[in-house]
């Protein structure tokens, strides 16, 4: 049905009903912004825009929850930005939004644990790596120093480096629940409405009225809304819901890179910080160490080229090659304590055969304005969601 001059709205999160709104934002809007997807990003995206003066927000998501997707399963890492080109959005907005996580974590009651890094050198080309990714570190203005390894066994018992250390303190652990639920409570205590369960059918643009439709499905049921703008935070779903807005030569295709995380049932042996492999020769980042916020250990991800954002089975016909790449800096490791955990999936717009570096794609794209598309958010997004949550906000503007 047509919800014109009204404003949707959702019953205790759940099924989308109509009020009459107390502001139109725009003689024929129903609302002044839609946001799609209610992942970490999106949630960032739509709490900004929800405490602007005279604004109204509706954020919709898929699932019947918010965060199921790539925000759920990840590492849960604070990065410092250390592994992206200095000119890139991924490192300006990967350290902007490190340097607000952890401005807000401590007042707000984010679970988080500064508990810094070591990226390991195991031969000659690691350590060269690693001696540019501490000058680059110097200009970035990014806290890294080098670890004597005469001191690395007093530390870290457990680890071996047989090269080189570096130390990154300012990188941590956060959950990201608790993250986004601070996010929630800010995005509805602004009068932002979720709607769950809802899917994003159609979206079209009038140019002539300078608005957008969307045609959105909860269950068997239609609903039409129109919108001054709209933001693209739909993750995996962000390439179907460009190409819905955009014309076909500027389509975009979505790939799925499986990476699956390993669980480890024992004690011993202990690390006080994250432990990663040098990424030279890697396709991603290497299987590295992470703790939870309990201390509890566990290693990943991986990489496997999957076909579907939905194949979410964690790969246990991989912990053979995930186990010869933990000892080789951690031999103490007991291969019969390793099981498959869970597995995410990164969002990227490129495909495997690609081999260089891929930024975010956030932009305000040409003869649709108002139409915010975010494409190929992976690490380090949920380090740097609420800057990226203020640069939409500034694009807007």
């Amino acid at each position: 049905m047509l919800c014109g001059f009204f404003e949707f709205e959702t019953s205790t999160r759940g099924q989308p009903t109509c009020k009459k709104p107390p502001h139109p934002p725009h003689q024929m809007a129903d609302f002044s912004h839609l946001v799609v997807g209610a992942g970490v990003i999106g949630l960032s995206i739509a709490s900004r825009l929800a405490a602007r003066r005279g604004t109204s927000v509706l954020l919709v998501e898929r699932h019947n929850a918010i965060g199921t997707e790539t925000s759920a399963r990840n590492s849960e890492v604070i990065h410092a930005g250390l592994y992206y080109p200095p000119e890139s959005l991924k490192t300006e907005l990967c350290i902007r939004g490190k340097n607000m996580i952890y401005g807000i974590a401590d007042k707000m009651g984010i679970e988080y644990r500064r508990c810094g890094k070591w990226i390991v050198a195991q031969d000659e080309k690691e350590h060269e790596y690693l001696e540019k990714m501490h000058e680059k570190a110097l200009q970035l203005g990014i806290p890294t120093e080098f670890v004597p390894l005469s001191k690395a066994k007093d530390i870290e018992p457990a680890v071996t480096a047989r090269r080189a250390i570096l130390n990154s303190p300012s990188t941590g652990i956060i959950s990201s629940h608790s993250l986004m639920e601070y996010l929630l409570g800010r995005f509805e205590e602004h009068g932002g409405d979720l709607a769950l369960n809802t899917t994003v059918a159609n979206i079209e643009f009038d140019s002539s009225r300078q608005l957008y439709t969307a045609e959105f499905k909860y269950g068997e049921e239609v609903m039409n809304l129109r919108f001054e703008s709209v933001v693209n935070a739909a993750g995996h779903g962000a390439p179907d819901v460009s190409n819905m807005i955009l014309p076909s030569d500027r389509h975009v295709k979505g790939y799925f890179a499986k990476g699956s995380y390993f669980s480890y049932g024992l004690s011993r042996p202990k690390t006080q910080r994250l432990i990663y492999p040098c990424p030279a020769g890697h396709a991603g980042l290497g299987t590295h160490l992470t703790l939870d916020l309990g201390g509890r250990i566990r290693f990943g991800p991986n990489v496997k080229w999957v076909s579907s954002a939905d194949d979410l089975a964690a790969e246990g016909d991989q912990l053979e090659e995930a186990y010869s790449e933990i000892t080789k800096y951690l031999p103490h490791v007991e291969k019969s304590a390793l099981e498959p955990d869970y597995a995410g999936i990164r969002p990227k717009i490129t495909g495997p055969e690609h081999k260089g570096f891929v930024d975010f794609v956030i932009r305000h794209e040409e003869g649709f304005p108002g139409f915010i598309n975010l494409l190929g958010i992976e690490s380090p997004g949920l380090t740097s969601s609420l800057a990226i949550g203020e640069k939409v906000d500034s694009m807007l503007r």
